[in-house]
């Protein structure tokens, strides 16, 4: 029924059309259930790398707060090479903890501490008040040195400080005048925030702007090409958690707000005069009678500003006796930000999947690239991709930003089933409507070739009994002389034995069809099998006036072959009759018959004709049931499709082979079979499909 329907309302195009639409239909529905689930394992694993830098931050956070909160600890008197140690009535004097040398780090890439006085001299730790007292506080000529240029240093940075316009750096100390001026400036215009910039905020940013070290190093934190839709959705759903869990929280349970940065007032003590008398001989304390000054200073919590050298400056206000000083602290910026940041970073797996950037205000300072990454060009152009978090420092490095961008995601714990789920259902929906692709064609040319199968077989079958029932009338009206009678009983007799012939082919194929063949295998010799079919095709080709040839040397015809008599006849007489079809308009009329035993323990039956051959692209088609090759000959040739398909049938089920070759002219169809050397008695075999 199902071939029937398909021959008869379908062909290929219809069906490669019904079955694109059910694939689609399947398909698409499919992919956008994968579709999701790829998305959401990779939001799954966008928000688990999301926690990771989350919790990164907070680290270097907490571990730049803790710097600061120990900076925030020194009293106004630490920023004094001396200062009083103990009780101030003991008059115990030593050097302050900032006069270490190396620099006392309370931050990573502290390059010095200085202070600036009301009258706006610069000072530092590093060194005392006078040089002649160095030698007795305990410095030698070449650790002075070095303080000292380690001093000048800073004041030279000081010094280019874009703060004063105008200035230009040079060898000489900077002025009493500069520092009145840096201090005063750094005091009204450093401060970082969402607060309108003062004069003072905006020159820096344009003297910054053209200096290599400076900020624009790698461009505008606005011309990133990032996408935040990912983020936006992370902390909307944290947004939404927080919400619930402060619902559900209990009043005492809820947590207290960071206390604000403020201003404290400390008691400060400081020797008034500078003292020279050694008291160990370490130097760390000395002692001598001298009047200690106790006073009480108002300190502010320090301010953060960058230089125009991209050296970082932390500065503090202090007052004492209405004075104003300004104390800060030098940073390098490179190294503060590899050890602060860049070093914990590259600590974690994190950094194989992101790449970190640091922002300062609205400009980038530094990109520390994903492990294995391409290098970023000069322009934040070139950096793009997934915004996986940002934050800002805590105050006073709120100015300071981390903004980690995705460089590639990591597989979620259930992408690898997901992948091979992928794999799995893409090769079932290829290979299914494939292979129904191909059954339908199948059906379809099947219903066709039975089609044309029973329209051949119809008029195969009309055509003989036509003519035996014209000859039969002919005979029994007494129309015919003796000569004539003769004849038409010979007509009678060669068109039933095409019936024979035919209606033997159909049965044979039924049964192939149904998987029922029965062979009755039995040794014979090649030569009984050549003399045998001589007596069946003879009278056939001399009608059709062809001469048949018997080729087979001695040693062939004695060769044994295993094969069921009957249907090795009809395999010959089939591949006779084809050529004798097939090569009726031939030069030569000429079938030659013959077997060769081979040195491999084989005999190959062949059967050629002198006809036109084979197109090269048909040899392997001629085989199957139904093919018929379209052509001008096949069209004036009568036949239903099925005799070489039964050939090849039959002498695969009898254990042979079928091969076929072109000749120069004609062709050679050929079938061999495993030679036998026991002569028995015939076996009947069970059934071979």
């Amino acid at each position: 029924m199902f071939p029937r329907l398909l021959g008869r309302h379908y062909d290929e195009r219809r069906l490669r059309w019904l079955l694109a639409a059910l694939f689609l239909a399947l398909a698409v529905p499919t992919a956008a259930v994968l579709w999701q689930a790829y998305g959401q394992l990779k939001w799954e694993a966008y928000h688990q790398l999301r926690g990771q830098a989350e919790e990164l931050t907070e680290r270097i956070d907490a571990s730049i707060a803790e710097g600061m909160a120990a900076a925030e600890e020194r009293s106004f008197a630490e920023y004094s090479f001396l200062n009083i140690s103990g009780d101030p009535d003991a008059g115990f004097v030593q050097r302050s903890p900032l006069s270490a040398y190396p620099v006392v780090q309370d931050l990573p890439g502290v390059i010095g501490y200085f202070q600036l006085d009301s009258e706006g001299r610069f000072s530092t730790p590093l060194l005392p008040d006078s040089e002649s007292g160095a030698s007795a506080l305990g410095l030698n000529n070449g650790e002075f040195g070095e303080r000292e240029a380690l001093a000048g240093r800073m004041r030279r940075i000081l010094a280019e400080s874009p703060v004063v316009e105008g200035r230009e750096a040079d060898d000489k100390p900077p002025s009493q005048e500069f520092f009145d001026e840096l201090a005063q400036e750094m005091t009204q215009g450093a401060r970082l925030g969402n607060e309108a910039e003062p004069e003072f905020r905006q020159r820096s940013k344009e003297a910054r702007a053209g200096s290599p070290a400076g900020p624009n190093q790698y461009g505008k934190i606005e011309d990133l090409r990032l996408n935040d839709a990912l983020q936006k959705k992370s902390e909307s759903l944290e947004e939404e958690q927080l919400d619930r869990a402060v619902e559900f929280k209990q009043p005492s349970e809820a947590v207290a707000a960071p206390s604000p940065r403020s201003r404290r007032v400390e008691q400060s003590v400081l020797p008034e005069t500078v003292v020279t008398e050694r008291l160990s001989a370490d130097a760390d304390q000395l002692r001598q009678d001298v009047r200690i000054t106790t006073f009480q200073s108002e300190v502010d919590p320090f301010e953060f500003a960058m230089l125009a050298s991209g050296e970082l400056v932390l500065f503090r206000k202090v007052w004492r006796d209405s004075e104003r000083y300004v104390q800060g602290i030098l940073i390098d910026q490179a190294r503060f930000l590899d050890e602060a940041v860049v070093s914990p970073f590259r600590a974690t797996t994190l950094s194989a999947m992101s790449d970190l950037l640091v922002g300062f205000g609205d400009d980038v300072i530094r990109v520390a690239n994903a492990e294995g990454g391409r290098g970023y060009s000069g322009e934040v152009r070139a950096m793009e991709g997934e915004l996986l978090y940002r934050s800002q420092l805590s105050s006073p490095l709120d100015a300071m930003a981390l903004i980690y961008s995705v460089r590639r995601l990591p597989a979620g714990p259930g992408a690898p089933v997901l992948g091979w789920t992928t794999i799995l259902l893409a090769a079932v929906f290829g290979g299914g409507f494939l292979a129904m692709y191909r059954l339908g064609v199948g059906q379809i040319r099947l219903a066709r070739q039975q089609q044309d199968f029973v329209s051949s077989v119809s008029h195969e079958l009309k055509t003989p009994l036509t003519s035996i029932r014209m000859y039969s009338e002919m005979l029994k009206e007494g129309w015919a002389d003796d000569e004539r009678r003769q004849q038409y009983y010979e007509f009678i007799h060669d068109e039933s034995e095409r019936l024979s012939r035919l209606i033997s082919n159909v049965l044979q194929l039924a049964s192939i069809t149904r998987g029922e063949p029965t062979f009755e295998l039995a040794p014979v010799t090649a030569g009984e099998l050549l003399d045998r079919v001589r007596s069946k095709i003879a009278s056939l080709a001399e009608r059709a006036g062809f001469e048949v040839a018997i080729e087979a040397q001695a040693e062939s015809r004695a060769a044994v072959v295993e094969v069921d008599e009957d249907c090795m006849m009809q395999i010959l007489i089939n591949l006779v009759d084809n050529a004798l079809k097939f090569s009726r308009n031939a030069a030569v009329k000429r079938v030659e018959i013959g077997a060769q035993a081979s040195s491999d323990g084989t005999v190959r039956f062949w059967v050629r004709d002198y006809g036109p051959g084979i197109p090269r692209e048909q040899i392997r088609k001629i085989f199957r049931l139904f093919y018929r090759p379209q052509s001008e000959l096949t069209r004036e040739t009568v036949g239903t499709g099925i005799g070489l398909a039964i050939v090849h049938q039959l002498a695969q089920a009898m254990g042979g082979t079928v091969d076929v070759l072109n000749r120069d002219p004609g062709a050679e169809f050929g079938i061999t079979f495993p030679c036998s050397r026991k002569i028995g008695h015939p076996a009947r075999l069970p059934s071979r499909r």
